[in-house]
């Protein structure tokens, strides 16, 4: 079998390329290999096919997808962005792009495809109220925030609510360019395999972390960042009171969980879409990870800044119920192996 792994030079699709690798199958990469992306020339493991490529650009797809038989999308622009300008690159890195792949899978006949997508499509996490009843929480005020009032609040009485686990049914709700961005991808998705009888998985990663991370920029995950500026010496800067809770997953257990979403493909009736999460059975903070790293890398302690942005949600923890009983995906790096090993990692461009 023949994988195209879009992306595959970057963070997540490089440990992609290794799992699928494993596996004996053939692997191809169409990556831009953007140098503000990949400082260094990309090391992929022997074996998998490089093609240097724009995912947005028709002939560049149909070259790629030339004998393939599955599709795993991992290109795009992620990370919160840094001003609302960011929103045309957004738009087309992820969304224009996205269409021009399924339009060529399409022209191509290759009817299977993992898409990479994300908890950001849920907005705000699952939370409930005192009694326990599931409450949907409008966006956080900027004046509670300015204020140090972190968590989201009822919107009839206005008491502070409780995070509970979101699982896939839970109602949309993207509040950010990004987050708009990666849904649109997961309904182009659903749209090309409805029409063409394609099959599709979204597998919504929850906080991504390992190995090849990308250094400090404006786009890269929360853990990045930390390991950014404890390798130069500085403290974490953690935004509000660092309570936020979050579902890390070690890339390693994400690619695991994309073979395990092509197989689950070669099975799926013609037009089927099914997401699932990808995150962690543990819970923890952003503060959590931040002194974590700093104990592991005999670094300063971190600061809590209570700085906001308003992009940003408070918590988000998975339900991987969907994807345990129906993939049998099992994550296999516990929090305190994962960030050990984290800490002692080089990161990508280093």
């Amino acid at each position: 079998m023949r994988i195209l792994v879009t992306g595959g030079a970057g963070f997540i699709g490089s440990h992609v390329v290794e799992a699928a690798l494993g596996q004996g199958w053939d692997v191809r990469v169409l990556d831009l290999l953007d140098p503000s992306v990949h400082p260094r020339p990309p090391r992929l493991p022997a074996g998998a096919e490089l093609l240097a490529g724009d995912v947005a650009d028709a002939a560049t797809v149909a070259t790629a997808l030339a004998g393939v038989d599955v599709v795993v999308h991992h290109s795009a622009k992620v990370g919160l962005g840094v001003t609302f300008a960011d929103a045309p690159d957004y738009v087309r890195n992820n969304d224009l792009a996205t269409a021009v792949l399924l339009a060529g899978m399409a022209a191509a006949g290759v009817e299977r495809l993992v898409l990479a997508s994300s908890m950001v499509v849920y907005g705000e996490g699952a939370y409930t109220d005192d009694a326990g009843t599931p409450v949907r929480p409008g966006p956080r005020l900027a004046d509670d925030l300015a204020h140090g009032l972190f968590e989201p609040r009822h919107p009839v009485s206005g008491r502070p609510l409780h995070p509970a686990l979101v699982t896939e049914d839970a109602v949309l709700d993207p509040r950010n360019v990004y987050a708009a961005s990666k849904l649109a991808q997961e309904h182009l998705a659903g749209s090309w395999a409805r029409s063409t009888g394609g099959r599709a998985i979204a597998l919504r990663y929850h906080n991504v972390y390992g190995p090849r991370m990308p250094r400090n920029t404006p786009y890269a995950g929360v853990a990045s960042l930390f390991r950014s500026a404890l390798a130069q010496g500085l403290p974490p800067q953690v935004f509000e009171d660092g309570g936020q809770r979050r579902s890390f997953v070690h890339a390693a257990d994400v690619a695991a969980a994309n073979v395990l979403a092509v197989g689950a493909l070669a099975a799926a009736a013609p037009g089927w879409f099914r997401a699932y999460n990808v995150g962690a059975d543990e819970v923890h903070t952003i503060g959590e990870v931040a002194r974590v790293l700093s104990t592991l890398t005999g670094g300063p302690a971190p600061v809590v800044t209570g700085a906001f942005r308003l992009g940003d949600v408070r918590h988000i923890t998975a339900s991987s119920a969907r994807i345990r009983a129906e993939l049998g995906w099992v994550p296999r790096h516990g929090f305190e192996r994962g960030m050990r090993e984290f800490a002692a990692s080089p990161l990508r461009g280093d």
